[in-house]
Order: structure tokens, then sequence, then C-alpha cells
């Protein structure tokens, strides 16, 4: 899946000379949390999103520090703050360090690029204009649309067969000491395990399968220098069970 496959076309923009009054009406009357900024040539040079109007001196909200670390820090630091919470034009108080991405990156780079700058959007570029951006909720859309939907019933082989086909992609899956069967749509892990930490990894695997509509788990943990054996949580309320 592609970034224009679930960014939003059309992302309205506003000039940097625009005002703080301005920018705030209209992020209320689209219901956004972000425009674009351009400058006077029609190039993309910020972002102003929601966050950017929080620390204002109009809500009280401005950042206070003590004076003996205001003497620590440059004058250049504490004027760009002042204007920040001071400024009235939108080209003083957005963000000017941009993270982009092109329309036709893949999804994982989007959120790649989310992770590794802490931030909630990305302004979206065809060329060097910008067409859109593609935000946190758009991802989430995306993944709901590719969760795996419920489809119908699905004959017990034909799960355990797709279960089976699973674990054997991966290194970490007990293959050798962990059996699988399904009835009628449930699926269980009976077996061995060296590590209580491959239970919710097998389970997964379970759930996702199409068909499969509820897994237990009867593995039990063995310590693999002392041999002590411990049953699953399962099997443990099992036999407390009068």
């Amino acid at each position: 899946m592609r970034v224009r496959d679930v960014m939003t076309y059309g992302a309205i923009g506003l000039p940097d000379t625009a005002t703080l009054a301005e920018a705030a009406e209209t992020l209320l009357k689209a219901r956004i949390s972000a425009v674009l900024v351009h400058d006077a040539e029609n190039a993309l040079v910020g972002v102003l999103s929601e966050g950017d109007l929080m620390r204002r001196s109009e809500l009280g909200a401005d950042r206070k520090r003590p004076r003996w670390l205001e003497a620590l820090l440059s004058g250049g630091r504490l004027a760009e703050s002042y204007a920040h919470s001071h400024g009235r034009r939108i080209g003083e108080i957005m963000t000017r360090k941009l993270v982009t991405i092109s329309e036709d990156a893949e999804l994982s780079v989007a959120v790649d690029l989310m992770l590794r700058y802490g931030v909630k959007r990305l302004p979206v570029l065809r060329g060097e204009a910008a067409v859109g951006i593609i935000s946190r909720a758009d991802l989430l859309k995306a993944l709901v649309a590719s969760l795996p939907k419920a489809d119908g019933k699905h004959p017990d082989a034909e799960i355990k067969a797709a279960i089976e086909a699973e674990l054997d992609k991966f290194g970490w899956a007990p293959r050798a000491s962990v059996r699988v069967e399904v009835q009628n749509g449930v699926v269980t892990f009976d077996g061995a395990i060296t590590d209580e930490r491959l239970r919710p990894g097998l389970k997964v695997i379970a759930e996702n399968t199409p068909g499969a509509t509820e897994v237990h788990d009867r593995m039990c943990w063995i310590e693999p220098n002392s041999g002590i054996y411990l049953p699953s949580e399962e099997e443990e309320g099992a036999e407390r069970k009068p």
C-alpha cells in the first residue's frame, strides 16, 4: 500500500502572512488539526498545527523558565521562544522543520518517518508541489480497512493447515514441541514451550487465521536447565474447578 492510497488530498493551505486569528478560524471551521503554510512564491515553508497554538501568552501557557535557566540559554533560543508564544503571523508560529513524503512512497516509509521524528502528520508532495497530508488518522483508517473480515465458516482441516503454514514461516515457532488441533473452529495448542513469551505470539497467529473462532492454550512450560514443569493457566484453572 502506498501513501496515495490513504492520504487526504487537497489539504488547506494559508500564506505565512496570515494572522493567528485567521489560522485559528480556518482550523475550527474546516474541523482540521493542521494547515500547510506557503510563502509569497507558493513554496511550502511550514505546517501550523493545533500543537503550535498551545503555548500562547493569551492562554497564560507560554513557557516560563527560572531565571538561572534563562541565564544558561542563548539569547537566540529565548527570542525564538518569545516569538512563538507572542507572534501574530503564522510564519512566526509555524513549525519550520518540515518532514515530507512523496505520494508514491510505501506506507511503511510514512510510519517510519512519523515515529522517527515524533510528528503526527506529513505533507505529501508530487514532485515539489504539496498535494495533501497523511496523518496518523489516515494510517488508522488504513489499518481498519486491512484487518481480516469474518468470511464465514472454514473446514477445520483448512484452519489447521493455515496455522501450521504460518508457524513454518517463523524461526521462533516451536514446531517440534507444540501440536495444533482444530475442532468446530476452536484452535487448541498442546505440548511444551521453554519460553512464556511464545504464548501470545502463537495465540495471535491462530486468531488471525480465517475461520478460527476461539483459541485454547494447553501448553505446559518447561524450564530448560532444571526441567521444572508448570501447566498452562488454562489447565490449572480446569483442575481447580470442582
